[in-house]
């Protein structure tokens, strides 16, 4: 069975709100067997409703729709898809009493509008509301099927779990579930782990192979489809093993998670601790790696040492080394193997990483804008540095220096 999601609402296409509910739906649709193949978003305007709607059931077996059946004139989806299906909207009287008594019971006017979030299309399924008002439909027709929900998360939720759901399993043919698994790589661009790849994705049948990428983060997606994971998992395992053969020693995850997620979920089960230490980056490896909760268990602190003066008095590196004809200068591998050894004794912690470079728009100490220097230090007397040019705007510098040091990190702890 092959879906298509329509979002109706023209908010979405202003980007007011995030479309997450394409994104829920989607993965409990693949788990139920159904293949969504297309997404459509489309504003509160009647001929384009009507046009999606058109073209979806041209090449979908279900369609649903989210959004768009509230109690205001803008709120289009069910009178649409009615007059599509040349149905008629019939009055749902449980939902009704639902709406009527709730405004009873706190002793206000319901404005007559309100009644139209009780209408159902006719020969439809209703699809109850538990955290809100409007009732939804499931409906087969024309050799389609229909699934209208609301568009608050709160309520779509809900109402496609314990409603929508039931009603699917019993129109639908037996679809057997797709599964995937993730392969999280660093330290790896998209082009590199394509290229070493490039056999693989061009002679993938079953499973699939899919690259995606992020900034210093690089994925790939396998995709199957079997009655159970451990099915899945069998038939994953030949491809998934070549892949670890030629590019393993990246893979820091055989899960969807960060790279710091990864780091923190290691350094949880060593009861070890770890601390950072930022120049130009300027916290921005700090706030990933504390947007994680739990990260206090691991992450001793951070400091942001962006002059060379903080550099010397709190991190102890000297003057001679940041300033001076001869100096290496801020921006070195000297620098940044001194800030890693500075922040593991301020912090006394396990490990430290360091970052030192020129974030932009103009060049430092005659070095040009990308230039990056990665320090690392640990307990055990062991210290490494890693230079590395990146590209990008200030931000896209930032970002990328802070996962190049969560991946030089990473691949320490996995050599101690």
């Amino acid at each position: 069975m092959k879906a298509e999601i329509i979002a109706v609402g023209t908010e979405l296409l202003l980007g007011q709100i995030v479309n997450t509910n394409a994104q829920f739906l989607s993965q409990e649709l693949a788990l139920m067997g159904i293949g969504v193949y297309f997404q459509t978003v489309v504003g509160d305007n009647e001929n384009r409703l009507r046009e999606a709607l058109r073209l979806a059931s041209s090449r979908a077996d279900l369609i649903v729709c989210t959004g768009g059946i509230g109690p205001t004139q803008d709120d289009l989806t069910k009178d649409v898809l009615a007059s599509f299906l040349n149905h008629q909207l019939v009055m749902h009287e449980p939902s009704l009493t639902k709406i009527t008594s709730f405004y009873e019971a706190r002793g206000t006017h319901m404005v007559e509008s309100n009644k139209r979030q009780a209408l159902m299309i006719e020969g439809s399924e209703p699809l109850m509301n538990e955290t809100g008002m409007a009732v939804g439909n499931g409906l087969s027709a024309n050799n389609n099927h229909y699934i209208v929900l609301p568009g608050p998360p709160s309520e779509m939720r809900p109402m496609f779990t314990n409603y929508a759901k039931p009603w699917l399993r019993g129109v639908m043919q037996e679809e057997t579930p797709l599964r995937s698994k993730m392969l999280m790589f660093g330290g790896i661009g998209e082009s590199m782990l394509e290229e070493r790849l490039i056999d693989l994705i061009g002679a993938q049948s079953d499973p699939t192979i899919a690259p995606y990428a992020k900034e210093g983060e690089v994925a790939i997606r396998l995709t199957t489809r079997a009655a159970t994971e451990e099915e899945a998992n069998l038939k994953f395992s030949s491809v998934e093993a070549e892949i670890r053969s030629r590019i393993g020693d990246h893979l820091y995850a055989d899960k969807e998670m960060s790279l710091e997620a990864a780091i923190q979920e290691l350094l949880i089960a060593r009861g070890e601790t770890y601390a950072v230490a930022e120049s130009c980056s300027g916290g921005r490896l700090s706030d990933l790696i504390t947007a994680l909760p739990c990260s206090s268990a691991v992450f001793k602190g951070g400091i942001v040492c962006y002059t060379n003066d903080v550099k010397h008095r709190l991190l102890g590196v000297p003057m001679e080394v940041l300033e001076g004809a001869d100096a290496p200068g801020a921006v070195s591998a000297e620098t940044a193997e001194l800030l890693a050894r500075g922040a593991l004794q301020a912090t006394g912690a396990n490990y430290a990483v360091s970052i030192t470079g020129v974030a932009g728009p103009a060049s430092s100490e005659g070095k040009p804008v990308g230039l990056v220097y990665i320090g690392y230090a640990d307990v055990h007397g062991r210290t490494h540095v890693q230079k590395r040019q990146t590209y990008g705007n200030r931000e896209s510098i930032k970002l990328r220096s802070s996962k190049s040091a969560l991946y030089l990190l990473w691949s320490m702890l996995k050599q101690s």
